[in-house]
């Protein structure tokens, strides 16, 4: 197949752009979304490419239908996405309870800027984090990755896919508005080299009448594509395995929303993904994600050259979350801290996993400016008794 970019190569890109690339080679043929900055140059991008891979892009009314568009066209089985940034983002929420009820694989790209509301829409931020994990009433779960560069834009992009075909979720790629208007070196594949994941199809008629039933003990059901003849209920309401609405039926509502959470939880392990650096022998331990990891890992350095034992634990997923792992490190070093785009969000998982067995330190910072390393370091610097 002919792609409309360079592929086997290097290329030196936007974020945003690099996500509508990675996107096409991960598969998707359906797109639909509503201009919004920081988050427009990815609807540009898809309405360039998609017509030349024979895909779909569209212009929808607004952020409730283009999510409602992506978790149609999932469903005759096409992978499917949508970007937005804060404002729209908040009007997706209820659709995405939607797909996580119908367990409909999508991405959604949020490209955060500085809220609430309207904001300062041409200003980076990290308020969305949860909203991502929670905006969306009731018991559930699902899957958000944060990239700090332009190469992981591209690479978490795919990753997202593909989690999202094999556990049959949502998956929200939680970016920012640094990260996707900055430019940098990014490899591209060749296609031939990505490892791409598709969704489980029913193997046969008898399979496709549970597509909400744990036939094969994994977690997760084999879903039915419309119009290959096979009769599906799809429903937001409290459903059976079959589908159909149950809504007064405590046990089969325990049953589906539990199985929809633990088939997140109980493969953790598989989604999760992290860095560290410098963290073996630290004494003081910096936990971060997306944009600000980058000034995190020059602070890391800086207080190691004054003699302070520091390191780094870069968080590359934000849910589902390793508690266990943040109690390990607390168990090692005098004090975390946690620098956010924003007023403590992150902040209080890791104080949570913490339990108490080490000092958590949020270091805030809003108004649209990337933390430096000078403010890490110095806000580490300030708390004598954890260093």
């Amino acid at each position: 197949m002919k792609y409309p970019f360079p592929v086997g190569k290097s290329d030196f890109i936007q974020g945003d752009e690099a996500i509508a690339r990675a996107a096409i080679l991960a598969g998707c043929r359906f797109y639909a979304g509503y201009p919004i900055t920081p988050a427009s140059e990815i609807f540009e991008a898809m309405a360039l490419y998609m017509p030349l891979v024979d895909g779909v892009s569209i212009q929808m009314e607004d952020e409730l239908a283009s999510i409602a568009a992506i978790i149609g066209a999932s469903w005759v089985g096409a992978k499917a996405m949508t970007a937005t940034s804060g404002p729209g983002f908040s009007l997706m929420m209820e659709n995405l309870g939607y797909a996580i009820m119908t367990e409909t694989p999508i991405v959604v790209v949020d490209v955060q800027r500085s809220g609430p509301s309207t904001g300062q829409p041409t200003l980076a931020a990290q308020g969305d984090v949860m909203q991502a994990i929670w905006g969306t009433h009731g018991d559930h779960s699902l899957i958000v990755l944060t990239p700090a560069t332009v190469q992981e834009a591209f690479d978490m992009t795919i990753r997202a896919f593909n989690l999202a075909e094999k556990y049959r979720t949502p998956v929200i790629l939680l970016t920012d508005a640094e990260v996707g208007h900055m430019r940098e070196k990014v490899d591209i594949p060749n296609p031939e080299d990505i490892e791409l994941i598709y969704r489980k199809l029913p193997a046969n008629e008898e399979e496709a009448k549970y597509p909400f039933g744990d036939i094969h003990g994994d977690l997760i059901p084999p879903m039915p594509i419309f119009g290959k003849g096979y009769r599906t209920y799809v429903t937001g309401l409290t459903h059976d395995e079959k589908g159909r609405p149950k809504t007064v039926d405590a046990e089969i509502h325990r049953k589906l929303i539990e199985r929809i959470v633990n088939k997140i939880e109980k493969n953790k392990k598989d989604i999760i993904d992290y860095e560290t650096f410098d963290l073996d022998d630290a004494e003081v331990a910096i936990i971060s994600y997306g944009i600000v990891a980058r000034s995190a890992i020059r602070a890391v350095k800086m207080l190691r050259s004054e003699g302070i034992k520091a390191g780094l634990l870069k968080l590359n997923v934000v849910w589902p979350f390793d508690f266990e792992m943040i109690e390990k490190i607390a168990e090692q070093v005098n004090a975390i801290y946690v620098p956010e785009m924003n007023l403590g969000q992150v902040y209080h998982l890791v104080k949570e996993g913490a339990n108490g067995k080490a000092r958590v330190e949020l270091i805030p910072k809003i108004g649209g400016e990337v933390h430096t390393p000078q403010e890490i370091v110095k806000a580490v610097k300030r708390c004598e008794k954890c260093i």
